[in-house]
């Protein structure tokens, strides 16, 4: 095909040119012939022919595009090859208004659960302003899992990729959201990039996690008028202590058990709790979640193979505490839903690094401890609603 300047600038194969601040020609020629380069919406999209596979090809030039602040991607367009080169930006470009209102709109669906359930003197129904009392549920909520997503973020800034600030989910679940994500807008560079910013979040929000259990075992507990767990509609919440909250709270000596069925534990564990069960399910090995990303990093492509088995686990599970346990449907429902959402994850996968060599033994030293941690924050019954 002839060369053509469709863009308003041509280009100069074999010259050692290079169209605007792109890397030059002559480099990406030593495994991508180019025969037209053009500028569309910003980007700048090369026309060519790949000298090698095109995993190799963009092993070679992906890091020569992000020193010029570029992120590039082989693609097929109309049976043609195109290196596609897309500006990219790090970091908050104005005031993020959708992650702000999201972020109001769960405070109000954590203070109205929060004084729901663990606020029996509020009726967030006849005086919703008063739901404001229940800002200890909501801040330990929110702060355990804020800071979870921040450490993703921070280490994404550090890494050089791409990432959105936090978006929170406000539903008016048993504990007022779905939780928090953010959105990776760049490619991995490498398992170190990959590794990092996916053990970051555990770990940020483990930390947050433990000094909100300490917080929480040392505030009173709350109490609710026994007459009302006598009244026919009347629903008790029973938790599953994983053995973290055992263990912090056997170390300062709090009661975690209570003889009395009008008294439990400070709503701020309950967001402790929130903590170390998102922390779980975070973990495990598959697809997008933190856990597949680190498992990625440390064992290569052995990932997939190991995450295409926890499905069946889960389901396992489920099975084992209906079948075995005698538990309700109701309690069992949650491994079932994440059996069918890990099979969806694992169908996915996870990110895959531009430079996949091997990681360092440190971080796999810590890869290991932070699975262990993340044993620690398993519960078998997480929730047990009895009617």
């Amino acid at each position: 095909m002839d060369d053509v300047d469709r863009s308003g600038f041509g280009t100069a194969s074999g010259s050692g040119q290079r169209p605007e601040d792109g890397p030059p020609i002559d480099r990406i020629e030593s495994v991508f012939s180019v025969y037209e380069v053009r500028r569309e919406d910003g980007q700048l999209v090369y026309y060519g022919d790949p000298l090698a596979h095109p995993e190799r090809v963009m092993r070679e030039l992906w890091p020569d595009f992000r020193e010029r602040g570029y992120d590039a991607e082989l693609e097929r367009r109309r049976g043609e090859y195109v290196l596609v080169a897309e500006p990219t930006t790090v970091g908050v470009d104005g005031i993020p208004w959708t992650n702000v209102v999201l972020l109001l709109a769960t405070v109000v669906s954590t203070l109205f659960v929060g004084a729901w359930w663990w606020y029996p003197s509020l009726d967030p129904f006849m005086n919703p302003i008063e739901t404001v009392h229940a800002w200890p549920f909501s801040l330990a909520i929110l702060g355990v899992l804020g800071v979870h997503e921040m450490g993703h973020y921070v280490m994404s800034r550090y890494h050089q990729v791409d990432a959105s600030l936090p978006y929170f989910i406000p539903v008016p679940t048993l504990i007022g959201t779905m939780g928090a994500v953010i959105k990776m807008k760049g490619r991995m560079p490498d398992r170190k990039a990959l590794f990092d910013i996916g053990v970051a979040g555990p770990i940020a929000g483990l930390v947050a996690t433990v000094i909100a259990t300490v917080i929480g075992l040392h505030l009173p507990p709350v109490t609710v008028d026994p007459a009302l767990l006598q009244h026919p509609d009347a629903v008790r919440i029973e938790l599953g202590y994983p053995p973290l909250l055992e263990l912090l709270a056997a170390g300062f000596d709090q009661p975690l058990y209570r003889d009395d069925p009008a008294t439990g534990v400070n709503p701020v564990v309950i967001g402790a709790w929130v903590g170390m069960f998102v922390t779980f399910l975070n973990l495990i090995p598959v697809g997008q979640l933190d856990g597949g990303h680190i498992l990625r990093a440390m064992v290569g492509e052995l990932q997939e193979t190991i995450a295409a088995l926890v499905p069946g686990a889960l389901f396992a599970l489920a099975g084992y505490l209906y079948y075995i346990q005698n538990h309700s449907l109701n309690t069992v429902f949650v491994w079932v839903l994440w059996g069918l959402l890990t099979t969806l994850f694992a169908s996915v996968g996870p990110a895959t690094p531009i430079q996949d060599d091997r990681l360092g033994r440190s971080r796999v030293v810590l890869g290991i401890v932070t699975f262990g941690l993340g044993l620690l924050c398993f519960m078998p019954v997480p929730v047990m609603i009895i009617e």
